[in-house]
């Protein structure tokens, strides 16, 4: 496990094996670093000629004679005028992973001046882009990853930069933990397998831990997470966490995750290319569980609930079958076309629940729900669909200081009335391909009756995948997409 440091004396007395400093495109010094003798400046120099400052780009330079500092790595950074809110974070990352290559015990990183990013900002992104990039999942392999090299950062100014740390290392631990359990395989992670790790998690946290086994589910009304599970010896779960540390009457707010724990798409068979990622269609519940154990962490004084409905979507003597007409927890009737549109099914079940347990002041749910999504927006944005502007606009701000990015979609009566059935009070598909990703989201909003409510369709951000662009933090596997996004909206509430 990474350990992070802060230094605030000149970065040239620090003893390190790779001391590492940020370089503009087409700049002619290493921001912040100190001056050394006239072999290694002149080393530099030609370094900086060759790498030019591009973004990711990493020269390493040794050095003999210094007693401080036995390497020196310039990071390009690129040009100031594209320096996004994730540069530093995905250049550290590189950096990271470049001093486990090298077999480091540590390293240090000098924090860029003020002009490039705000002291408390660039100390977080180094920070979460170096701990997140160190993360491989080596879980069943023989031969595990190196240990993590700890990271020095060097700042001028340490002021208020200890809270900082402590946030960004949660953070980063909170996405972590939340990609370690969505890249486990189905016969290593079934429903009562999350509901465990909810269960340990709360004795961890302090957190309430309810769980709905199947036998509660069917006589409590839960009948799209009974209908998708039924079909499987694996029982299904509906997991609830409880972080009440606001004010007593203050509503709470309520974080909704879909996890199928595998998702074969039922009688509605999915195609057997690729089938394997759908150990994935759990990550909206996972996203979940990884806010839920950050929010604790953080002692956040606020009140929020996860629930997570957990279920596998198989194909038995029980499964649930096109044509089939079930009860849904709201008391609404659906028929349903498709098995493989399960997730709508138990989110429904979970978001109704929610608002009937808690009379929440917002809802959010998170979801590998569409492949449409895919269509729409490709691997690197989210789509969020919304019954409230003023909820999507703090998510929005929040996705753009995080750069966990999403993108809104409409939705207005026309896709309502898409979802109509002739023989119940809607269907779990839309008409044709049409507008998949917001049909879907109709079928949701018909589950709330008044609390404000966002979905976000993570189908296409939740791995990677061919597409996806390529980030330091971001190892092949799950992503944990959305504990960022909404650790931040709910510290900026």
């Amino acid at each position: 496990m990474l350990i992070v440091k802060i230094k605030t004396e000149n970065s040239a007395k620090n003893k390190t094996s790779l001391l590492c400093g940020f370089v503009l495109e087409n700049s002619n010094k290493v921001l912040g670093l100190p001056k050394f003798d006239t072999k290694t400046e002149s080393a530099i120099d030609q370094s900086l000629k060759d790498m030019e400052g591009k973004l990711g780009r990493l020269s390493v330079i040794p050095i003999s004679g210094e007693k401080h500092v036995q390497r020196i790595l310039l990071a390009g950074i690129g040009k100031k005028e594209n320096l996004t809110k994730d540069t530093i974070r995905f250049v550290s990352g590189k950096i990271a992973q470049k001093a486990r290559e090298l077999k480091l015990k540590e390293f240090s990183i000098i924090s860029p001046p003020s002009f490039i990013s705000e002291p408390i900002s660039a100390v977080s992104q180094i920070i979460e882009g170096s701990k997140m990039a160190l993360y491989k999942f080596d879980k069943f392999k023989s031969e595990k990853a190196e240990n993590s090299p700890d990271l020095t950062i060097i700042i001028s100014n340490s002021n208020k930069i200890s809270k900082a740390i402590k946030i960004a290392e949660i953070v980063a631990d909170g996405v972590i933990f939340t990609k370690s359990i969505a890249n486990l395989p189905p016969n290593e992670c079934t429903p009562t397998t999350l509901a465990n790790f909810a269960k340990n998690m709360s004795k961890n946290n302090k957190m309430i831990c309810k769980i709905f086994s199947e036998p509660e589910l069917q006589k409590k009304g839960f009948g799209g997470i009974s209908a998708v599970g039924q079909g499987s010896k694996n029982q299904s779960k509906l997991i609830i966490l409880e972080h009440i540390k606001g004010p007593r009457n203050e509503k709470p707010i309520v974080l909704v995750g879909k996890a199928v724990t595998f998702d074969t798409g039922g009688i509605s068979l999915k195609p057997g290319n690729a089938m394997d990622e759908m150990k994935f269609d759990k990550c909206g519940g996972c996203t979940v569980l990884g806010i839920m154990k950050s929010i604790s962490e953080l002692k956040l004084p606020i009140n929020v609930v996860g629930i997570v409905p957990s279920v596998e979507n198989m194909l038995g003597g029980e499964s649930y079958r096109p044509g089939d007409i079930i009860k849904l927890y709201s008391g609404k009737t659906a028929e349903i076309l498709n098995t493989d549109a399960e997730g709508r099914l138990i989110l429904a079940d979970a978001l109704a629940y929610g608002e009937k347990q808690y009379s929440p002041k917002a809802m959010i749910d998170f979801a590998t729900l569409t492949g449409a999504c895919i269509v729409a927006l490709g691997t690197n944005v989210a789509a969020i669909v919304s019954n409230d502007e003023k909820l999507t606009k703090k998510i929005t701000d929040s996705s753009k200081r995080t750069t966990e990015e999403v993108w809104e979609l409409p939705l207005n009566q026309d896709y309502m009335d898409m979802i109509k059935s002739d023989v119940a009070d809607m269907k779990n598909v839309g008409i044709g391909r049409a507008a998949g990703t917001i049909t879907a989201a109709a079928f949701l909003k018909n589950a709330i009756e008044k609390t404000p409510w966002t979905h976000i369709d993570i189908a296409g951000v939740a791995w990677t995948q061919g597409a996806t662009k390529e980030k330091s933090y971001n190892p092949k596997g799950a992503t944990g997409f959305g504990v960022r996004l909404i650790l931040d909206y709910l510290q900026n509430l």
